[in-house]
């Protein structure tokens, strides 16, 4: 017997050699293997309550139908504008004439382009320009797919919502626009297939 600081006889009692539960002998105890059992269950358990929020942030199948579009260029006269539609955007594509070509071409140097880009980089075959058709500044469509619309001075698209102004190349030229209109990722799966995605 020993006594604590207010003078109170306390009893110790030894466990030694008393065995409890499995695995007693080998380090191990009923409390260890209660610790990884239930472990292990709030593993599963968040795993099963997370997995569903992963999965949410995945595209939905309507978007993933229409990652890729294929459109067929064999009908499309030298000179016509054409959108389509691809993962929600509108895509310009452009069948441009050697005029509009070489009014592409001829800005290539201008050190007046706010972000300077060459027609030849913005175009993998002359004659087709694709596009995102969202101005960079607020996400507005710019005018010029239409014979009707202003295409501004150089004869590319006009964003009417602040006055972003670009030319043949889709290169910003004039306004608040940071930056020249997207490209889309595509090939050319033959020579009128297109393959916008």
């Amino acid at each position: 017997m020993r006594r604590d600081i207010a003078g109170s006889e306390v009893r110790s009692a030894t466990f030694e050699g008393v065995g409890v539960g499995v695995g007693a002998g080998a380090g191990g105890g009923r409390r260890d293997f209660l610790y990884y059992a239930t472990a292990a269950a709030g593993a599963v358990a968040t795993g099963a309550a997370v997995w569903p929020l992963v999965d949410s942030l995945n595209p939905s199948a309507d978007v993933m139908a229409l990652s890729s579009v294929e459109i067929d260029l064999a009908d499309v006269a030298p000179g016509v504008r054409i959108t389509v539609k691809w993962a929600g955007k509108p895509v310009f594509i452009d069948h441009r004439t050697e005029s509009r070509i070489a009014a592409a071409r001829a800005d290539d140097a201008d050190p007046g382009l706010i972000d300077p880009a060459t027609d030849a980089e913005r175009a993998q075959r002359p004659e087709w320009l694709i596009q995102i058709g969202i101005c960079t500044h607020l996400g507005c469509i710019p005018l010029g797919q239409a014979d009707s619309d202003p295409r501004g001075e150089w004869g590319g698209w006009f964003c009417t919502c602040h006055g972003s102004v670009y030319d043949a190349a889709g290169r910003i030229r004039r306004g608040p626009a940071p930056r020249n209109l997207d490209l889309p990722p595509y090939a050319f799966a033959s020579d009128s297939l297109l393959r916008i995605g």
